[in-house]
Order: C-alpha cells, then structure tokens, then sequence
C-alpha cells in the first residue's frame, strides 16, 4: 500500500469534511465548506491531494452533487470551479453564488464566466443568467454569445435577437460563434428577413467560409421552403461536416423532394462522411414517401451496425416508417422489442395501425397506455379519434370525446378539428357542427373539416355555404380544402359550382390540380352525364391517371348506358390493371344491357380463361352489443372519468 505523505492525510481528511457540511441544510452549510477549503489551501498544497479521493467524497453530496464533471486540480480555480462543476440546480448556483461574494472572488473573471455559463445552460429559463448578465461589471463577445446561445436553446429566441441588435449598437462584432445560435433563432420564430440581414452582416464580418454558419444557413433556408438559397449556400461549401449534408437531407426530405434527399445521402456516404442519429431519422421519410422499404431496410440494418439502434428516437421513427410503406407487423415487433417507451413510442404506434386501417388494433394499444398508466397527449387522443373515425363506432367517438374532456385537452384545435371529422363520418352532422361553432380560431383546417363534414352528408349548398363565408372572412383555402368542396358537389350533382371551383383553384390560388381534384371532377361530370367532357379531362390530365379516374369514368358510362365511351374507357382500363374482376363484369353487364350478346360471351370466356373470380364483399356496422369485432372492448361510459 502507497505510503501517503503529510500534507495529502491533512488534504484528504479536510476534503471529507465537506460532504457532512454539504448533507445538512441551509446556505450557511455550503459558505462553511468552501470557506473551510478556503482557509485551508494556505496550509497544504491542494494540487498534491489524490484526484480519486475527492472524487470519492462527491459520491457522498446526496442527490443532485455526484454525477460526471470536469474535474481541476488547480489550486487557484479550488474550489469554485469543484463545486460549480458539480452543481445541479438553480439553488445550487445561488449558494455558490453567495460563497463567491462573502469569499471577495466575485471580481475573478474566469469564476464569473463559470457561474453565468452555468446559469445559462444548467437552468430551464433565462431568468438567472439574465440577472447574472445584467450586474456584470464587464462584458465582452464571449459573455454575450453565451447569453444569445441561452436564448436560442431555452426561448424566447425572439430575446436572441433583441440581443444580437444590441450587440451591433454598442460597437461589439459578433464571430463565428454568435450567428448559428442567430440564425437558429429566426429559425424558430419564422423571421425570414431578419434571417437574411444576418446572412448580409456574416459574409460582411467574412464568415460565411466557416462551415457551422453554412450549416445553419443551409437549415434556415430550408426550414422556411427556400431550397434554391439553400442549395446555393450548400454548393459553396468547400468543407461539409455531418451536420451540413444532414441539414441538406432533411431540407430535401421535409420540402417534398424525397428523391433529391435520397441523391444527397448517397453522395454524404460516397464522401466518407460518418452519418448520426440524425441522418437516419432525417432520411427515412424519404424511403417511406417512395415506398422504397429494402432501401429503408438497409438504413435500418446500417443503423443497427452503428449501434445506433438503442436510441429511443430512431426507432420510433422505423416504426412510422414501417407503417408508411404498410409493414404493420414490422412495426409492431419493433414496438415490442423496445424495453423502454417513451410517449412518442405509443403514438407511433397508433398511428400506424390507424394508417394501415386497423382501428381496432389502434384502440386497443390506447387501452393498453391506460392499464400501464403512460401520460396521454394530443397526438395520442387525434390518433384514437381517427381509429373510431374509421371504424365509424359513434358510441365510443362520445366516449373518447368526454376522455378528452376529463384530460383537459378539448381546447386543442387538432383535437377539435379530428372530432369534426369523427363526427360527421359517424353521421352525425350536428354534434360535428357544435364542435365547429364553439372553435375560439377557426383555421383552414377547421373550415376544410366541416366543409368535409357536409359532404358527407350530401349536404353540397351548406359546404359552398361555409367556402363563401372561408373566403370572405380571408382565410386562404388549401388544396385540401378544395378537394372537400368538389367532393361536396360531387355527391349533390352540382356540376356547375364544382366547375367554377375547379377553375377558382388553378386562377385565384394558384394550387396545381392533384389527382384527387380530378378524380372529383371527373366523377362529377360523369354523374351529371357529361361523359366526353369528362373523358377529355382524363385525357388532358398533367398528372399519370390511376385505376380510381377510370374506374370512376366507367361507372358513369354504364349509369348513362354510353357503350361506346365505356369500351374506350375499359381498353385504358385494361391496361392498368388486366385482372381486376369488376372491370370485366361491367362491361360484360353493359353489353348485355345493350343486347350485344356476342360480345358478353366473348368478355365471359376472358374472364374464364384469366381464371378470374368474384371477391365477397363485406359490411362494418356498430351494434349495441359490439363495435367491428367481439375483440374489441372500450369502457364503459360510467368508468370513462378513471381514464
């Protein structure tokens, strides 16, 4: 056994000293112990003490004093720096605080950067690095980058900016540091212009070679829909770091543009470049966007061979992206594999039964968050809304409704706007409408949901109703909102009004029709008789038509006995999709309608060598005794204030 000299047995039992002080209560505790250090440092030389046995004294500070820390054996920085480095909470940093101004340290700058950097990092608000900030004697860049980073990391990032003005007014030139956490900051409050004035001042004051600041520009323009600025500040880069191609990615992934993202990530791991946890969850929307799920697969296997599998985050995001390209089993074995779930877990979860039309499944996991008393939010109860939605079960909508109610959470907009749709495709329009009227804000959404919610019921005249009231109140319709109100002509044959909507859309709002717009139109026109006008809109269509357009067109030409039309519409139909068993049997019904036996025959015996045959069909309805399935259990509505 080493041998320990004088002066390390006085250090060592001096240092013990400390956690019995610290264990008990009150300020006073704190100041003697650091006042004992104090006092003692004259005495032995505190750089001489063994690392290992104040580090053993920390693990007796009790909760909140032990834990990882930049440990410094500096006689000088002892024991401010020991006790900052340590320290967990607000009323930690006042203690320390207190000790620095009875101990005459509180004109030691490098002590006074310490206590504000911890006041602006360890603390959820700026409220104490802010006082501390404001009694300096001094500041320089430094302290005011530290300041500004508070802001950006805790809010209100509009307070970052404030800051990042005022530091030009006093003739202080921010560096390289100071603009991401900026730039991050107009991020966050949507201030595009500001953002841009500081993209001016950065390639002013020469920065805009320095590859943090290219990064955050890069997130910054994408973040607010400009990917040509973006790219344009991408290309620039002489240096690409993880963070730039993963702002790239992500940028790509969120704007739409799935395939350049995908190009992006071949060339970041074509670079050499090392991917994170961030890279992936950024990249795998892309994958589900285009269903690519071998590619997403090897992302998956990639990630694993990184050992970044553990983390909770990227496997939530592989349980969406199971769900997405419809690999629900996948989805639930990874659920299962996860020992520890967080709430996004759950929700996820949901979801993804919800996408993949298995309410029943989506209901139960709620259930199962109730037996394992997990926390509910809003995404979870839009989540179980949307799964009664879907099974059209009203009785357990109300149920889930009044659950909502209990939580506190029917003031959330998502939440109302989710009920609205529950209700009016449960068919009952007037509880949808008295969620609609007692909507504080009504947004797009809002209006597109109830708009929706008379369509449903056929109920076309309210829908342009509501549209006309949308638009003079100047709220700008989406092209969800359009797709809602030509589906509300479509089911009450208002050829006319869908018509002048259609054209309102491409004229007024600029939004490009999507295939649901001419899916609407199309089906509007044939249900009103319009058949060429409607095959040369097919026809005319910029975007690939699918089997739902002509499927659509067929119908109406057997409605209005147009053989002719049809048979033109069957050949476009045929070459979709060549085994589809109802195509056949309308045109086999048509001709029959028409008395033109030869070719039933011929359309039978095609039929017949194809080996074609005739799916069941089958019903959902909600009985008083079940809901979809026998599996299916909700509470009771007497049990629903437990929940």
């Amino acid at each position: 056994m080493q041998s320990v000299s004088t002066g390390e047995g006085a250090a060592i039992r001096h240092a013990n000293k400390i956690p019995r002080l610290l264990q008990t209560n009150g300020t006073v505790s704190l100041l003697e112990a650091g006042a004992l250090l104090c006092r003692r440092r004259a005495t032995f030389p505190i750089k001489q003490m063994p690392v290992n046995s104040l580090r053993g004294s920390v693990k007796t500070l009790g909760p909140g004093w032990h834990g990882h820390f930049n440990f410094r054996t500096n006689y000088h920085s002892f024991p401010f720096n020991y006790l900052l480095n340590i320290s967990a909470s607000e009323s930690d940093l006042k203690r320390i605080h207190a000790l620095i101004l009875r101990n005459g340290s509180y004109h030691s700058l490098p002590v006074l950067r310490k206590l504000f950097t911890l006041g602006c990092f360890l603390l959820p608000t700026m409220d104490y690095g802010q006082k501390l900030f404001d009694e300096l004697p001094k500041s320089d860049v430094f302290l005011w980058n530290t300041l500004i980073r508070g802001y950006a990391n805790v809010g209100p990032c509009q307070k970052a900016l404030i800051l990042y003005k005022n530091m030009h007014f006093l003739g202080l030139l921010p560096d390289s540091y100071t603009f991401p956490f900026v730039i991050r900051s107009c991020v966050v409050v949507s201030a595009l212009r500001e953002g841009k004035e500081v993209h001016c001042n950065i390639i002013k004051n020469g920065f805009d070679s320095d590859v943090f600041v290219q990064s955050a520009l890069v997130t910054m323009y994408s973040q607010s829909g400009e990917m040509v600025n973006s790219e344009l500040v991408f290309d620039k880069m002489l240096v690409r770091n993880t963070v730039s191609w993963t702002a790239m990615i992500s940028g790509y992934v969120q704007n739409g543009f799935s395939e350049k993202g995908l190009a992006v990530f071949r060339e970041m791991l074509a670079s050499g470049t090392q991917v994170n946890i961030v890279t992936l969850i950024s990249i795998l929307p892309a994958c589900a966007n285009f269903e690519f799920s071998n590619l997403g697969k090897s992302i998956h296997a990639y990630g694993v061979k990184l050992g970044l599998d553990k983390y909770i985050n990227l496997a939530n995001c592989l349980i969406s992206f199971y769900a997405r390209c419809g690999h629900v089993e996948a989805a639930s074995s990874l659920f299962d594999l996860i020992e520890i779930r967080n709430l996004v877990t759950w929700n996820s979860m949901i979801t993804a039964y919800v996408q993949n039309d298995d309410a029943e499944n989506a209901i139960n996991i709620f259930m199962r968050m109730q037996t394992e008393n997990v926390q509910i939010d809003y995404i979870t109860m839009v989540g179980v809304i949307s799964a009664c939605s879907k099974l059209g079960a009203l009785s357990s909508g109300k149920l889930v409704h009044e659950v909502v109610k209990n939580k506190g959470l029917d003031k959330n907009i998502s939440i109302q706007n989710a009920l609205i749709n529950m209700y009016a495709r449960c068919g009952d329009i007037g509880l949808a409408r008295k969620v609609f009227e007692i909507l504080p804000h009504k947004s797009v959404i809002s209006y597109t949901a109830m708009i929706g919610a008379y369509a449903a019921d056929g109920n076309g005249q309210k829908a342009l109703e509501l549209f006309s009231i949308m638009k003079n109140k100047e709220i700008r319709p989406n092209s969800l909102t359009f797709t809602a109100i030509l589906t509300a002509c479509r089911h009450s044959g208002l050829i006319e009004e869908g018509r002048k909507c259609f054209e309102s859309m491409m004229r007024d709002y600029s939004i490009v029709p999507c295939l649901e717009h001419c899916t609407c139109l199309v089906d509007l026109f044939g249900r009103g008789g319009c058949l060429m006008e409607a095959y040369e809109l097919v026809e005319s269509m910029p975007i690939r038509t699918d089997m739902v357009v002509w499927g659509s067109m067929l119908t109406a030409c057997r409605l209005y006995r147009n053989v002719e039309v049809a048979e033109a519409v069957a050949e476009k139909l045929f070459q979709l999709d060549s085994e589809n068993f109802t195509f056949y049997v309308l045109m086999s019904n048509m001709y029959a309608e028409a008395g033109r036996w030869e070719d039933v025959e011929r359309v039978r015996k095609l039929m017949k060598y194809k080996g074609l045959k005739k799916i069941p069909g089958h019903s959902l309805v909600e009985g008083n005794e079940f809901q979809s399935s026998s599996r299916l259990k909700f509470p009771e509505r007497g049990s629903v204030a437990a929940l």
